[in-house]
């Protein structure tokens, strides 16, 4: 039988540990460092006009920290449609309101209520993974003075700083 979950804090991703400076000094589990390539950097066809915008507002902002490549596409791409859903869903709530009454006149949640709702958690959740909060960001120190131009080389350096520590 496959556990899915584990005790204990999730882990992070190989790149968060990178930008936090290893204060614990443990030693971090090399991984295949993976590109962004062109292929990748436009938007998935399905997803909707709000989704898009997100993508291409987050992207470059990903790409410049290190924290983008063609591994992470189909995540950026769940939370960017999360945010199309979102948006949508709002509006549907402003113009509806926040209640319906039904046929038999009891009056209950609008169901955009609760795909919004449903919409703002998996981007918080999916968000997280790339730093996108301000919780999950606190932890980060990025150093923009002696950052290289490739956010890749800028990690390498990183790494083997912090193992000849």
């Amino acid at each position: 039988m496959i556990k899915l979950g584990t005790r204990g804090p999730r882990v992070k991703p190989y790149e968060i540990k990178l930008l936090e400076g290893n204060p614990g000094k443990r030693e971090i589990n090399n991984h295949p460092i993976c590109e962004l390539t062109d292929d990748c950097r436009e938007p998935p066809p399905h997803l909707g006009r709000y989704a898009k915008k997100e993508w291409k507002r987050i992207l470059p902002l990903l790409e410049k920290n290190g924290l983008m490549t063609d591994l992470d596409y189909t995540t950026l791409a769940s939370y960017c449609q999360a945010v199309d859903t979102w948006i949508l869903a709002e509006q549907e709530k402003r113009k509806y309101g926040f209640t319906i009454t039904t046929d038999k006149g009891n009056v209950i949640q609008h169901p955009a209520v609760g795909i919004a709702n449903s919409a703002l958690q998996n981007m918080l959740k999916i968000g997280r993974e790339f730093g996108l909060s301000p919780s999950s960001r606190t932890a980060l120190s990025i150093d923009n003075a002696k950052k290289s131009d490739n956010p890749v080389l800028s990690l390498i350096a990183k790494r083997e700083k912090i193992q000849n520590a």
